[in-house]
């Protein structure tokens, strides 16, 4: 048996999806949604390297583990071969998946004159129709043994996208939105990549307790005089609840990255509690998040400086 179809063994059946079906019913923006799942996408591929490139997919980073894969009728000398590599693969008690994406004929059509690409079986001579006809007859059994058929002829492309999430996302999509909370300070600059931004700067400041001022939000001291003032404890009250509004519609709407930045003056005292109180809060609410903090390494080195000329003033 051949080694590679041998390692499929026991594999989850979403770890090696197999995308074909129609020219012109949505290919293209399938493997876009399955890039956004975090799938190493191959187009084109030749059925007969499908096991070798999972075992060397798997060999080279873990992380690659999950392959999507395009075979459709472009390749047409080995397409021919995908329905007996796939039953290869059955017959070795492999786990895959194999989506089918169709379209009505007229739709079809519609979209090739749209594009004004030619049609794959098209051959010198032949209009769209019979080109698809062509291709429908080819593509019969494997439409038959298909996991999944999506059906794209009245759908817009994000509702492709959410169909496929819905298949392959898991139970919780929001696990699919990538969320990165950052401090920043509005003195080093305006933040150009968030998708939200909040203003912290109407918050009590540390900076001006002498205790506080070399400390940062990560400090327990300034973190308790940020979060324990009235207006702090109001304020991520009323929030919390925007978040509770606008997140489900970033996931509904298909975001898979999401930049939230909060800034204070420096982005080294406010701005840095409240991102990690944010970020903290995002998670308890099943959402993959990561927490930065843009400007504290500046906010630091200043301190640093600061110490050092202390240190130096002292010492003469």
């Amino acid at each position: 048996m051949n080694p590679d179809v041998e390692a499929l063994k026991g594999d989850n059946a979403n770890d090696l999806v197999i995308v074909t079906g129609m020219s012109g019913a949505g290919r293209t923006e399938a493997m876009h949604a399955f890039e956004d799942l975090g799938y190493f996408c191959i187009d084109n591929l030749p059925a007969s390297l499908i096991p070798t490139l999972l075992e060397t997919a798997r060999g080279a980073c873990e992380k690659a583990r999950k392959l999507a894969v395009v075979c459709d009728a472009r390749n047409k000398d080995f397409f021919a071969d995908l329905q007996g590599e796939l039953e290869k693969l059955s017959a070795a008690g492999a786990a895959y998946r194999v989506v089918f994406l169709d379209a009505g004929d007229d739709k079809l059509v519609a979209r090739y004159k749209a594009s004004r690409r030619r049609h794959p079986l098209c051959e010198e001579g032949m209009t769209i129709a019979q080109g698809i006809a062509s291709e429908r007859a080819l593509l019969f059994s494997l439409r038959n043994m298909a996991h999944d058929v999506i059906d794209t002829s009245e759908l817009l492309p994000m509702q492709l996208r959410t169909k496929i999430r819905e298949l392959f996302a898991g139970v919780d999509e929001r696990e699919g939105l990538a969320v990165t909370v950052y401090s920043f300070g509005f003195k080093h600059g305006a933040p150009l990549d968030a998708d939200i931004v909040m203003d912290v700067r109407f918050l009590p400041n540390p900076y001006y307790d002498p205790a506080l001022r070399a400390l940062t939000g990560l400090d327990a001291p300034v973190r308790d005089f940020v979060m324990y003032r009235d207006e702090t404890v109001e304020f991520v009250k009323r929030w919390r609840e925007l978040l509770d509004v606008v997140m489900p519609g970033y996931v509904k709407e298909g975001k898979q990255q999401l930049a939230i930045a909060v800034g204070c003056t420096g982005g080294q005292h406010r701005s840095v509690a409240l991102a990690e109180s944010t970020g903290d809060y995002l998670k308890t609410r099943g959402y993959r998040v990561s927490v930065t903090h843009r400007d504290l390494a500046l906010a630091e080195s200043v301190r640093s400086a600061l110490d050092e000329e202390t240190s130096r003033g002292r010492a003469e």
